[in-house]
């Protein structure tokens, strides 16, 4: 029984530890694409065709 409890904890850590590396590395993403946005929208007066 204690290998299975020691097989829950580690997957139960790992989880934990991508499920924190996917929400940085979102929530940088998402600000970075807001901020590229914010950039084209403010530059594009300056197009021209």
């Amino acid at each position: 029984m204690e290998k299975a409890y020691l097989a829950m904890k580690k997957s139960g850590t790992g989880s934990l530890v991508l499920g924190i590396i996917i929400l940085a590395v979102g929530l940088a993403a998402g600000i970075l694409s807001i901020v590229n946005g914010a950039a084209l929208l403010k530059n594009k007066k300056n197009i021209t065709f």
